[in-house]
């Protein structure tokens, strides 16, 4: 019988899709789930759905609620942590605010550019604690990291712990069913190959797998065809010029990279419908949705789509994903499988069926033209063995090549991290693309002063 912890577990709607995905197996059915966070009112309410789940589907896991890190870490088998350092408030606002102040405009700030940086900065020294509690009281089990930075988190996890670890995102999956429909393929036809950094793989195989067939054609077409989705622009011009697709959404790639927001060039936005501020939006939302889900349950009503549409109207957020908002609210209660990879690689490692996931790891020559020790995100074979990826050999130049501009913001971030040296904060600003397209070299030393001194004891002391 598997332990199975959940670290953040007051992030209650992902915790539900993920228990879910778990107990729907009947060989994890009896598992024990440990629900830990430090929001007690969340954790009650993530409590309250699991014992949900398990009526729903008909199973008999064992649920443990607590506070206790270490209590619910002794003893564990899988550890899912989905935390979020900081939160809403203050962490993501600050990450926001204080940049706007500088001219520098973000989308997502969770992954790369200074937003991304911050985020890291705070998230790391949270990871290692945990890992370093499960070296001492669970050696054996396997870390299964959701939280982003990804790359920045994985990388700094490998280098400053011997426990197993593999980082997830649904990225890859979740494009692939993009693209599936934007050609009219079925999901289920298309075989695919993706290798590189989380956020910034790509397909480097698309192509039908029964008859061979190379789909990247059909995608020209929708290009040719003006078939391009608003929220898509980005992405499609970078293949047209790449001659691969990226995993990763518009709005995340376009702060990526030094090309897409520039002040002094508002045209830009226009043109690739870059929304600015997106994640602010996502998060405001999302607190209205959560809010509406806990008075609905404690007055024991329903809730309408019109309530939910009524709630959002006036923030800004993309089409999909105030449909995807909406979605969420009206469907609380319910349980579909998710296209999330945790619940596959528990299942694999107990009962030995071997299946392919796409992992985040450290690249031990698995893709030989990054650097060794960063994060890759590459097809892995699961099995009772345990995560074994795939090497995938040399990637195409120009896509290795763009991709270090990123690794180059990632390794001095898990550097600075690590060591405690403030220059290095410095240095990953000053080498992050969409940051030193905008600011002068002053400016992005006042920018990292402004936003340590607005952390607090949010981040550790810097020398």
């Amino acid at each position: 019988m598997a332990r199975i912890v959940f670290i953040g577990a007051g992030s209650t709607v992902f915790a539900k899709n993920l228990m879910g995905d778990i107990l729907s197996y009947p060989e994890l059915a009896n598992s024990t789930m440990v629900l830990m966070d430090i929001d007690e009112k969340r954790l009650a309410t993530s409590g309250q759905v699991a014992h949900h789940i398990n009526q729903t589907l008909g199973t008999d896991a064992a649920v443990e609620v607590t506070t206790d890190r270490r209590k619910a870490l002794t003893g564990a088998d899988y550890v899912i942590c989905m935390i979020q350092v900081g939160g809403y408030k203050p962490a993501t606002v600050i990450d926001f605010e204080i940049p706007r102040k500088y001219g520098l405009r973000q989308t997502i700030a969770d992954t790369l550019g200074i937003g991304g940086i911050m985020r890291g900065l705070r998230t790391i020294p949270v990871l290692l604690d945990i890992v370093r509690d499960m070296e001492e009281l669970c050696p054996d089990a396997l870390f299964i990291n959701y939280v982003n930075p990804m790359a920045m988190n994985q990388w700094a996890l490998s280098r400053g712990s011997d426990i197993k670890t593999v980082g997830l995102c649904h990225s890859v999956p979740h494009t692939a069913h993009e693209l599936a429909q934007d050609i009219g393929i079925p999901y289920e036809n298309i075989n695919y190959l993706v290798a590189g950094i989380n956020h910034m793989a790509f397909y480097l195989k698309f192509e039908d797998r029964y008859t061979g067939e190379d789909l990247y054609p059909r995608i020209r077409q929708v290009i040719d065809e003006g078939r391009v989705p608003d929220w898509n622009r980005v992405r499609y011009d970078m293949f047209r010029r790449l001659g691969y697709f990226v995993t990763e959404s518009s709005e995340h790639f376009s702060e990526y990279v030094p090309w897409f927001i520039k002040p002094d060039q508002p045209e830009l936005i226009e043109k690739y419908n870059i929304p600015l501020d997106e994640y602010l939006a996502r998060c405001q939302a999302q607190i209205i949705g959560w809010d509406m889900v806990q008075d609905a349950r404690e007055k024991g009503y329903t809730i309408s789509e019109k309530q939910v549409r009524e709630a959002i109207t006036g923030i800004q957020l993309m089409p999909r994903m105030a449909e995807g908002m909406v979605r969420g609210v009206l469907n609380y209660e319910k349980y579909e499988r998710s296209v999330e990879y945790g619940s596959l690689i528990i299942h694999s490692m107990e009962t030995g069926n071997q299946r392919m996931i796409y992992g985040n790891v450290s690249n031990t020559g698995i893709i030989r033209n990054l650097p060794e020790g960063c994060s890759v995100e590459v097809p892995c074979l699961v099995d009772a063995n345990g995560i074994q990826p795939t090497v995938i050999g040399d990637i195409p130049p120009h896509l290795a090549a763009l991709m270090q501009t990123n690794i180059n913001v990632q390794a001095l971030t898990v550097e600075a991290a690590l060591t405690g040296k403030r220059e290095h904060i410095y240095h990953a600003a000053m080498l992050d693309p969409h940051t030193a397209a905008q600011l002068s070299l002053d400016q992005i030393w006042s920018l990292v002063d402004d936003l340590i001194e607005a952390h607090g004891d949010m981040l550790p002391a810097y020398r």
